[in-house]
């Protein structure tokens, strides 16, 4: 009978344990997430591992030797209790591939802390370090902020990434 594991990787490590298991005949799950990051003084959307350093193997323990796992390129670990791999319920798995399909773990999202009428800062962009009030949140992750520029108050639709809470 197929059991899930989970498997404590090297730091960064995540891909390389996953390609080793798989090409060693594992079933393997790797849950994942978009995060916004900087990247050559840009903002991109890259996946990222949901659980940094643990991914989750599916196998028959009487069929497959779970002790090979260990020296994996890229595993630490098969998590234990005492000296027997712990198997995950299949239900929380299946959860967290619905989750993920889904798009509830991404974190790609920073306006949702902000409010119309808060003082936001300015932190990236040719308005950076500015000063200004929120006026109004759009869609796509965009914001409208009252900027005081030149003696005048000007409205700069900016990504809600490039404004931080005052």
């Amino acid at each position: 009978m197929n059991a899930w594991y989970a498997i404590h990787t090297k730091p960064q490590a995540e891909a390389t344990a996953l390609a080793n298991l798989v090409r060693q005949g594992y079933q393997v799950y790797l849950p994942r997430c978009r995060v916004r990051v900087s990247h050559a003084r840009r903002r991109v959307i890259a996946m990222r591992p949901l659980f940094p350093r643990y991914l989750f193997a599916g196998f028959d323990r009487s069929l497959k030797p779970w002790r090979p796992i260990r020296s994996t390129h890229g595993v630490s670990d098969v998590v234990c209790v005492g000296d027997e791999p712990i198997a995950v319920p299949d239900a929380v798995i299946e959860v967290l591939r619905e989750q993920e399909r889904a798009g509830t773990f991404d974190r790609i999202t920073a306006r949702q802390s902000f409010r119309v009428g808060d003082l936001v800062r300015v932190a990236e962009g040719a308005f950076g370090e500015m000063i200004g009030r929120l006026v109004e949140l759009r869609d796509r992750d965009q914001v409208v902020v009252l900027l005081e520029l030149l003696g005048r108050s000007v409205r700069a639709q900016l990504d809600a990434v490039a404004v931080q809470a005052t």
